[in-house]
């Protein structure tokens, strides 16, 4: 069985129906999910976005905030939703850590992945807040970048939907579930499951991305146990 996972949440998860912001009962529903990972025995690190806050790309839309500006304003976002869920996790019972890309020493930690894997090592949960650090990377290659940092055996995308399909199955009746999709296919077919920086990096360390719906109640255990009927596997 996989001992260490890095999961990837979006910001937009995290706002729930309210459409922006944070639902704290969704953010009690994440911690819980996490829990059964831990009580499991799997080392778990996590990924979040900002998008329930504030996205770079449109903060710069219409140019009178600069794109490198915008993206740090989303990296903000995401410690912001990096210290809910380290909160949720304490919440839980569970030993927590949050570790941001931009230096915060009242808020978290510094990313350093030696600490990171220690803390792991130890059955911490380690939230990795602040993206990359850099502007022009989106949060998706945060998670492809921290997971193969901290040598972790499956990169879980928990979204909305139960895995990776040809078209949008909100707006086509006829899309097809694709259970199974190389990194080149991927990557040739733009299927919009992660940005094409973080799949090529996911091929370049042989790291399986797994997309699975993350409201399907212990999805998450599921699938690091091997059960991959309700998720779908880029590798």
């Amino acid at each position: 069985m996989t001992k260490r996972v890095l999961v990837k949440f979006s910001g937009e998860a995290l706002a729930g129906d309210l459409g922006y912001g944070i639902d704290t009962q969704i953010l009690n529903y994440i911690a819980n999910e996490i829990k059964t990972l831990v009580d499991a025995g799997i080392e778990v690190g996590i990924v979040v976005g900002g998008g329930n806050i504030i996205r770079g790309v449109s903060a710069a839309a219409d140019g009178i905030i600069k794109r490198t500006s915008g993206d740090y304003m989303g990296m903000l976002a995401t410690v912001i939703n990096g210290v809910a869920i380290q909160e949720a996790l304490e919440h839980a019972g569970l030993d927590a850590r949050l570790q941001s890309a931009i230096d915060m020493q009242e808020i978290g930690e510094s990313f350093i992945v030696r600490r990171a894997k220690r803390h792991l090592d130890k059955g911490r949960v380690v939230v990795f807040a602040g993206g990359t650090g850099n502007p022009y990377f989106t949060t998706d290659t945060a998670a492809t970048l921290r997971a193969s940092e901290i040598d972790a055996t499956l990169l879980i995308k928990a979204t909305k939907v139960d895995g990776i399909y040809d078209k949008d199955p909100n707006k086509f009746d006829n899309a097809i579930k694709l259970d199974t999709i190389s990194y080149d296919e991927a990557l040739k077919e733009h299927i919009k499951v992660m940005d094409d920086t973080s799949i090529a990096l996911a091929r370049e360390n042989e790291l399986p991305i797994i997309v699975c719906n993350m409201f399907e109640k212990g999805n998450l255990l599921a699938i690091v146990e091997g059960d991959m009927s309700l998720c779908s596997i880029v590798k």
